[in-house]
């Protein structure tokens, strides 16, 4: 048999295969990271091969040591030192996937960088030219502020909890071999009494004395970070801080595989004929289970072609028995496009690619998507793409023509929008958009939200509504496109669905916190949307100091001053109508509140932007997320 620490070495290698065979080809995309600039590798050079190897290492040497590692590749100048781990507030899946993903993508997300350091929500990654310090950093990265509408909290009932709680929680962080701690203490407000939970981790390469250091430099801010907050989070690349008034899911890991102990002496003749015959049955039981793990990843993959197999013909027999979009031949696409032609692309995305194209017997220039087979992701927005776009007509939807399966892609045939979308013209200094325009299309988009969510025989949850999913054809009309990500719910259901998606920014807090989406987390989105049109900036806001807070929290802070108008985009040079952006930044504050109970419905929206209804007073509002960048040194 072979040793332990081999066998769960096997164990979690498979493990990971099989994810990688199953997971979605997107990048997994870190928290604003951390890249050197300076003396970057290239692609040929030495620091890239020992890099490769050592992300590729990664994955299974923490998935063997407790999901953390830290380890190096090389010698001298090119050597790579890394070190990645999980946080325990998430579940072994996500913390597996984050293991394999992170490394995998991180190369693109900071090409030629030497050092690194990326945080992402379930996992932490780090790599660089030299020894990563085992000192503290004490850098706040980004706090997020934690909304549990159903309980009532005090500034004193909060304090009197987390004070008891996070003394605790620094001892113990600092005290476990695992550098991390959870627990709880009773709660008590006016109107309820329960439980506050808490979260102390620090990076494992961490000693005790520095982990109590970290921890406790962060819990010296929680009064100033969160004065009346019913939950709270603190990150940084060092050491992680949470606490809120409902259950935190805590998963330890597991304990790293023991190493095997080497002989107390030197070898006798007898010794060294048992440690022949050792190797050699633990190298016969390490080729046998290499072999089943072979054998068990092929018969998967036969298993996965079948499956797409019958997956795409499933899929060709419903698309085919709707009255929607037509089917079109691989050959004709091809055609379209010139094969697939680069100067024919419009863009790229996480699942394809996007291509402009002319089809010659219906005399129409189309916009073609191509997602690869390959990914399942993909494939599972494709289909929900067709099966509901094509059931929807309005005018303010993005058309889609047609489908294909053929030539091992799937395709995707829509009306081609001359003008592109939104976003480019909100952040671009060459092609601003006047206000009349801006105000139609926001005006256009609540149309089409309302169609979705109201109007149609079932609620449509679109989930990932933002600028760049808001196209604009020849005459600058909006159509928000891009379904992939969309839900049917019955009206009847309450119009939520418990799978998390979206790009953040455009997430609400609770849907970020609870994967929970409603219709009223699209009226958020759309919210951000109508700030970042009126605003003309993106959902992050540089503060002088550095730091970076939401939108949302910016033009409020303006509200409750009685100047929002002075958030308008300076680009406009005073032109708008007075009335219409105040409606606009008015319905975008009211749309983002934390509290999803406190937002309108998109109906109550269009009323405001109308200006059929009066404007809403809105309640003093807790700040959204602030993310604090890390200084511009290396690691």
């Amino acid at each position: 048999m072979a040793p332990p620490r081999l066998a769960v070495a096997l164990a979690t290698f498979a493990l990971l295969c099989a994810a990688a065979a199953g997971q979605d080809d997107k990048i997994l995309r870190p928290w604003p990271p951390d890249c050197s600039t300076a003396d970057n590798y290239t692609a040929d050079s030495q620091y890239k091969k020992n890099l490769d190897q050592l992300l590729a290492a990664l994955p299974a040497a923490a998935g063997d040591n407790g999901w953390f590692y830290e380890g190096s590749v090389g010698t001298g100048a090119d050597r790579v030192y890394g070190l990645i781990m999980c946080y325990a507030d998430y579940n072994a899946t996500a913390c597996m996937d984050c293991l394999s993903r992170a490394p995998a993508g991180i190369t693109t997300v900071c090409p030629g960088s030497r050092s690194v350091r990326a945080m992402y929500d379930a996992c932490t990654l780090r790599y660089s030219a030299a020894p990563i310090p085992a000192t503290a950093d004490l850098a706040v990265l980004y706090i997020v502020y934690l909304t549990f509408p159903e309980v009532a909290v005090t500034s004193e009932g909060v304090r009197a909890a987390w004070v008891p709680l996070m003394s605790e929680l620094t001892g113990g962080a600092a005290a476990s071999p695992l550098r991390l701690a959870s627990g709880s203490t009773p709660y008590s407000s006016s109107q309820s009494s329960q439980e506050m939970y808490g979260l102390a981790q620090c990076s494992r390469d961490l000693n005790a004395s520095e982990c109590s250091r970290c921890v406790s430099s962060y819990v010296g801010q929680l009064g100033k970070l969160f004065p009346n907050n019913s939950g709270g989070v603190i990150k940084g690349y060092s050491c992680y801080l949470r606490y809120q008034v409902a259950a935190l899911d805590i998963t330890l890991p597991p304990a790293p595989a023991p190493a095997t102990p080497p002989p107390a002496g030197g070898p006798s003749s007898s010794s060294k004929t048992g440690i022949v015959v050792g190797v050699s049955v633990g190298s016969v039981s390490i080729l046998i289970l290499l072999g089943f793990s072979m054998w068990l990843l092929l018969r998967r993959r036969r298993r996965k072609e079948a499956n797409l197999h019958e997956e795409t013909r499933a899929m060709e027999d419903e698309f085919e028995k709707g009255s929607g979009p037509k089917r079109f031949r691989y050959g004709e696409l091809a055609v379209a496009t010139d094969n697939f032609s680069d100067k024919y692309k419009l863009g790229e995305g996480g699942f394809g690619s996007v291509y402009r194209g002319f089809l010659k017997e219906m005399n129409l220039h189309v916009a073609i998507k191509r997602v690869s087979k390959g990914s399942n992701q993909g494939r599972k927005e494709y289909a929900s793409e067709v099966r509901i776009i094509s059931r929807l007509r309005h005018r303010n939807l993005v058309q889609l023509i047609g489908w294909c399966h053929g030539g091992g892609d799937l395709l995707l045939v829509y009306e081609l929008m001359p003008n592109g979308s939104l976003d480019k013209y909100l952040h671009s200094a060459d092609n601003k958009l006047s206000w009349p325009l801006r105000h139609k299309i926001v005006l256009e988009i609540a149309s089409a939200i309302l169609y979705l969510h109201q109007e149609w025989e079932q609620c449509v949850l679109h989930r990932d509504i933002k600028p760049s999913n808001v196209m604009l054809d020849a005459s600058f009309t909006a159509k928000l496109g891009d379904f992939g990500l969309a839900r049917l719910v019955d009206h009847a259901r309450g119009s939520h669905t418990t799978v998390a998606a979206g790009t953040l920014g455009y997430m609400d807090p609770e849907r970020r916190a609870r994967g929970r989406a409603s219709a009223r987390s699209d009226v958020y989105s759309f919210g951000v949307v109508l700030l970042e049109v009126a605003c003309g900036r993106s959902p992050a806001v540089v503060l002088d100091d550095g730091a970076v807070i939401h939108l949302a929290w910016h033009v409020a802070e303006l509200h409750g001053q009685g100047r929002v108008l002075a958030a308008a985009d300076p680009r406009l040079n005073g032109e708008f109508d007075a009335r219409e952006m105040e409606s606009v930044l008015v319905a975008g504050l009211w749309c983002t509140l934390d509290d999803r109970r406190l937002r309108p419905s998109i109906r109550q929206v269009v009323g405001v932007l109308r200006l059929e209804l009066p404007l809403p007073r809105l309640p003093m509002r807790t700040p959204a997320a602030t993310y604090k960048p890390p200084p511009a040194a290396g690691l």
